[in-house]
């Protein structure tokens, strides 16, 4: 039974949970983002590159094929989301940054406490 607790109270931690928020988000952010690859830049590369469609590019090797194209498609689209999610993560720093209001300094004791802590000090001796 304590391995199912152990395991209950992991689960309800919030770093878990928004760990999980996380994932959904970025799967469907990563969808949003294969679509503006996909149906938007890829065919503007397509014009400006002559027509060629990276997803068909090919070599054979022997009896494999090997879909370079399709590689280099994906690189693209890795580092626009890469891009992409440092943009809104930086975003987010940002807002953050704003929200919170800063530290106040510590109040320490006044020059006058000090100088009665120092008095009773030498009373004392």
């Amino acid at each position: 039974m304590g391995f199912i607790k152990e395991f209950k109270e992991f689960a309800s931690k919030g770093n878990v949970m928004d760990m999980a928020v996380g994932v959904i988000i970025g799967g469907a952010f990563g969808k949003i983002v294969s679509s503006l690859v996909d149906d938007i830049i890829m065919p503007v590369v397509g014009v400006v590159t002559g027509g060629i469609d990276f997803t068909t590019l090919s070599a054979k090797v022997g009896d494999a094929e090997i879909k370079y194209g399709m590689f280099c498609q994906n690189i693209i689209d890795f580092l626009i989301i890469a891009f992409s999610i440092f943009c809104v993560i930086k975003a987010i720093n940002k807002f953050k940054k704003k929200e919170e209001p800063a530290p106040e300094a510590p109040a320490g004791p006044t020059t006058e406490e000090l100088l009665a802590d120092i008095k009773e000090i030498l009373k004392k001796k």
